[in-house]
């Protein structure tokens, strides 16, 4: 869930960011006397590390307005006392600090960690997992999380964003000015083709480098079972994960849209693989079996 919307608010920033500059003539400017790869370089790697940053930033609040996460100011339940007691006592034995609390109204299991530092964070559950996972499972979902975040992973999310942005940036321009003057022949600056080449460019070019920030979640999500497994013990959270893998087995329990740890329905093969967030159950499960904690 963290991850797909971050991808979602980054390329949002950066069309909108792209829409607005050349409304203000700055890739006209820029392409005056010819393109010039060095000023085109420097123009995507300064836009594009702002728009990943901004994305990070942004990153807490957008996760609270799309689930409709209700923060845990003052517990008033046993649940959620037990809850915000939990993860405080996680959060310092991870070494971080206390993460803002939440529950979101959703029946499937579902958990994510979000956050522009490790000391800012916001760890939610979904009403559907703490109605159906033991205290131990629960503990170990939530061991899972604050993994993520003691980790860095959102920071370091950012980072290889930053560094796709810039491609994404470069790239679709350097492919709509070349249309512009091949196809459409326009020699002088950069007309309307350039302008409507390099946005679709951007689109797909983003949506195809998604693809590396999905591999750095998949290779991530075994260092926040391990972490979860140190935090709560490796039978709770393979527990866990076998509980996640049931559940996914049940059609009515779990659709094919993100779940707890953002878990599709089964493996997937092809080019589908290359957009999956997270490794096939079976696979962490194995890995948490045979980890060295």
């Amino acid at each position: 869930m963290r991850i797909l919307l971050f991808l979602a608010t980054n390329l949002a920033v950066i069309l909108v960011a792209s829409f607005t500059l050349q409304l203000l003539g700055v890739d006209s400017y820029l392409a005056q006397n010819g393109i010039q790869y060095g000023s085109l370089l420097a123009f995507a790697a300064v836009f594009g590390f702002a728009g990943a940053i901004i994305s990070l930033l942004m990153s807490k609040p957008m996760a609270k307005w799309s689930t409709r996460a209700r923060v845990i100011d003052s517990p008033k339940t046993p649940a959620e006392r037990w809850l915000v007691e939990t993860i405080a006592e996680l959060a310092k034995n991870a070494g971080i600090g206390m993460p803002e609390v939440a529950i979101f109204p959703a029946s499937q299991s579902n958990a994510f960690a979000t956050g522009w530092n490790r000391n800012s964070a916001l760890v939610a559950v979904s009403e559907g997992l703490l109605q159906r996972f033991n205290k131990d499972e629960i503990r170990a979902v939530l061991g899972h999380e604050i993994g993520h975040v003691a980790n860095g992973d959102m920071v370091t999310l950012a980072l290889i964003q930053g560094v796709v942005n810039t491609f994404v940036i470069f790239a679709s321009r350097v492919i709509g000015s070349l249309v512009d003057r091949v196809v459409f022949r326009n020699e002088n600056g950069h007309g309307f083709g350039f302008f409507a080449v390099s946005i679709v460019a951007e689109i797909v070019l983003g949506i195809l480098a998604s693809t590396i920030v999905f591999w750095f979640s998949r290779r991530r999500e075994f260092r926040a079972d391990i972490a979860g497994a140190q935090l709560a013990g490796r039978s709770a959270m393979i527990s866990a994960l076998a509980r996640l893998k049931q559940e996914s087995e049940v059609p009515d329990q779990m659709p094919d849209t993100l779940q707890a740890f953002g878990i599709n329905r089964g493996a997937r093969g092809g080019l589908s693989a290359l957009f999956m967030t997270h490794p096939p159950l079976d696979v962490r499960i194995q890995a948490l079996q045979s980890a060295k904690l």
